[in-house]
C-alpha cells in the first residue's frame, strides 16, 4: 500500500525572508559600555576631544546613571555610571575599547525668567525680584539653572503663573538647561569644577608710630 505524498507548502506560504521554525535570527548589534566619566574632559589633550565622538542629551537623560543611546558615529552605548553621577555639557564618557564620547547638552524646552523692567524703582529693585524666586522655587526642590541676569527651569504652568504674580517675566524657549548641583553635589558648580585657591593671608603688620 502507497502512503499519499506529503502535501507541499505553497510557495506563496513560505517567509520571503528564509525565516521561520528553527531558522537562525540575526545577531543584534554590539552595544558598547561606558562605565566612566571624566568631568569637562579634565586632562586629556585638545586634539582627542576635537576627533571624539559626541553625544547629545537633554537634562532628563544626562541626571541618569543608567541609559542607552547612540552617538554621533551610529554605535549603540550602554551608560553603567556610578550611582549619582551626573553628566554636564562637556564632560567626557569613556568606553570600554578606549574611546571617548564629549557629551552635549541638547536644546530642551525651558522657561526662561527675567526681572520686569517696569517693575521696582532701581535696578537693585529688580534683581532683588530675581533673588526671591530663586527662594522660592528653591523651597520647592525645583531645579534651576542660575544666570547672572536670569533663571531657567523646566516648564511647568503652575510655577509659571505663580513667577509671573511676582512681577517677573516668563518666556518658553529651546535651550541647554544645566541645573545646578546643590552645595554638596558635583563641586557646588552647577557641574562646572573650578579651581578656587586663593591666599587670603594678608600681611596686616602696620607701622603706627604715632
Amino acid at each position: 500500500m502507497r502512503l499519499p505524498p506529503h502535501p507541499r507548502t505553497p510557495r506563496s506560504a513560505r517567509p520571503a525572508d528564509g525565516s521561520g521554525p528553527g531558522a537562525g535570527q540575526p545577531a543584534a548589534s554590539a552595544m558598547l559600555t561606558v562605565a566612566r566619566l571624566i568631568p569637562q574632559g579634565q586632562g586629556l589633550a585638545a586634539a582627542l576631544l576635537r576627533r571624539a565622538a559626541t553625544v547629545e542629551l537633554a537634562w532628563d537623560v544626562r541626571q541618569k546613571s543608567r541609559f542607552a543611546t547612540n552617538d554621533s558615529n551610529g554605535r549603540a552605548l550602554g551608560i553603567f555610571l556610578p550611582r549619582g553621577s551626573v553628566a554636564r555639557g562637556g564632560d567626557v564618557l569613556l568606553a570600554a575599547d578606549g574611546s571617548l564620547i564629549r557629551v552635549i547638552a541638547a536644546p530642551q524646552p525651558v522657561l526662561v525668567i527675567t526681572a520686569c523692567a517696569e517693575h521696582g524703582r532701581a535696578p537693585i529693585d529688580r534683581n532683588f525680584d530675581l533673588v526671591r524666586a530663586a527662594y522660592h522655587l528653591g523651597n520647592r526642590h525645583v531645579p534651576i539653572e542660575l544666570r547672572p541676569d536670569r533663571l531657567l527651569i523646566e516648564p511647568d504652568h503652575v510655577l509659571a503663573d505663580m513667577l509671573r504674580a511676582m512681577h517677573l517675566t516668563v518666556q518658553e524657549a529651546q535651550e541647554a538647561f544645566e541645573p545646578e548641583a546643590g552645595a554638596y553635589g558635583q563641586g557646588g558648580q552647577g557641574g562646572h569644577h573650578h579651581g578656587h585657591g586663593h591666599d587670603h593671608a594678608h600681611g596686616h603688620d602696620h607701622g603706627h608710630a604715632h
